[in-house]
């Protein structure tokens, strides 16, 4: 059974990997607006860019400046540190993701019962979670799952705040993919 789960997941990456280019991008630079359009404030950076996509940050900018001139990126100063600039989608880019290839698997993926969306993304977490501790002690996931999330309170209200960046979030941020992260014990 590990062998044929191995070959769907291969076979479901045909629709986001790729070789040349669909729709106007390469699988990288997909991969790199995905990213970007889910990455919260704290990881719209090329290096943590380069951290999601596995590669350099020469490369990484790279990316960003062809999705830059195709008018799906801005660059612009970091509001988190004024040494560094935040990759953002343009509206263009937002519209462009309606093309993404790998929609089709998503709505597939959508069509599934609640319950079967659940285990499937827990096991694909934990085996994800397996090789890239061999790899590397940090990855990427949402703020919500991450040890540096803390619920605060201040009068009658609550909100949330990322303890390593000691910022608050909003909850909506919460749901937003993050490079710093680090998995609850």
């Amino acid at each position: 059974m590990a062998n044929e789960l191995i070959d769907l997941l291969v076979q479901s990456a045909g629709t986001w990997l790729f070789e040349g280019h669909r729709s106007g991008l390469t699988d990288r630079e997909w991969m790199a607006l995905r990213f970007l359009a889910r990455a919260n404030r704290f990881s719209k950076t090329p290096s943590a860019l380069a951290t999601y996509l596995g590669t350099t940050r020469t490369s990484a900018s790279q990316i960003a400046t062809v999705l830059t001139e195709k008018g799906l990126l801005t660059r612009k100063p970091s509001a988190e540190d004024k040494r560094s600039i935040a990759l953002c989608v343009t509206p263009e880019g937002t519209k462009f993701l309606d093309r993404d290839p790998i929609s089709a698997l998503r709505d597939q993926v959508v069509t599934l019962e609640l319950a079967d969306r659940t285990r499937l993304r827990d096991a694909l977490r934990r085996a994800l979670v397996g090789l890239d501790m061999a790899v590397r002690p940090h990855h990427t996931d949402v703020c919500s799952e991450c040890m540096f999330l803390a619920e605060r309170s201040k009068q009658k209200s609550s909100y949330f705040e990322c303890r390593l960046f000691r910022k608050e979030l909003a909850f909506k941020e919460t749901e937003l993919l993050c490079t710093h992260f680090e998995r609850r014990s």
